[in-house]
């Protein structure tokens, strides 16, 4: 079993998670690129392999238990273990729209089966992949959990009257998902903090993806910077925090 170090990235087949990955691997990690779909998954970990990377490809939905114990399986058979864990895989619940456009989401009127959807992916999912794999991380020397996050699940920003995000429509799904995405990173920090097991949330930033029906004005790489940061921390870093790429973000 291989002793290199071993990150795997949610829903790593585009955007950034796959920028994540790609930082990861330049490092000399070997990555594991974790999405839903076996080919688009297959076809990113081949463009890292391409660039002399070592990638690979594993099938797993974060909403669906047995997918991330399959995954964890196959890790510990492959790899031994885990070093790094980046919890990426998210979605808004309004599909491909800019944020000003999801209107979809307003609390008076939301429909409870999208909230329901979007904490699945966005809460619970993070629960599952993250209890499947902490035995595997508990063999690593130095683990690291990275929450990928958002400034919209920051307390303080959203209510804030004349703040960044004020002019955005209210939303019962996305924003609070993120908030309660933030409060589950402390609670892991609080408990694992004793096994040396760092873990943080990320604000990538507004970044030009899919999610935001690429309105975002980062690119991928610039938003992936943190959470790479953040998953390879030394020993004395920080642990359950709340980073964007100029520091940490007001809770």
């Amino acid at each position: 079993m291989t002793q290199n170090k071993i990150a795997m990235v949610t829903g790593a087949n585009k955007g950034i998670g796959y920028a994540a990955a790609e930082q990861l691997a330049a490092q000399g990690m070997t990555v594991l690129i974790a999405a839903r779909n076996p080919q688009r998954a297959e076809e990113a970990a081949e463009a890292l392999r391409e660039q002399g990377n070592d990638a690979h490809a594993l099938v797993l939905d974060v909403t669906d238990p047995a997918t991330a114990e399959e995954a964890a399986r196959q890790i510990e058979e492959r790899f031994g273990h885990l070093d790094v864990l980046v919890n990426n895989a998210g979605i808004s619940g309004s599909g491909q729209v800019s944020p000003s456009d999801a209107v979809d989401q307003i609390p008076s009127t939301v429909d409870l089966a999208m909230v329901r959807k979007v904490f699945d992916t966005n809460v619970f999912g993070v629960i599952t992949v993250t209890n499947a794999v902490l035995p595997l991380l508990r063999r690593s020397p130095a683990p690291r959990i990275v929450n990928v996050s958002s400034a919209a699940g920051s307390l303080t920003i959203c209510a804030t009257p004349d703040g960044p995000l004020a002019a955005l429509p209210a939303s019962a799904a996305y924003s609070p998902s993120k908030t309660a995405l933030n409060a589950l990173t402390v609670q892991y920090a609080n408990e694992l903090r004793k096994d040396g097991i760092l873990v943080n949330a990320a604000d990538p930033g507004f970044v030009d993806t899919d999610i935001n029906n690429h309105t975002g004005f980062l690119t991928t790489a610039q938003g992936a910077a943190v959470i790479v940061r953040l998953a390879t921390l030394g020993a004395d870093g920080p642990t359950g925090g709340f980073f964007n790429d100029s520091g940490p973000v007001p809770w």
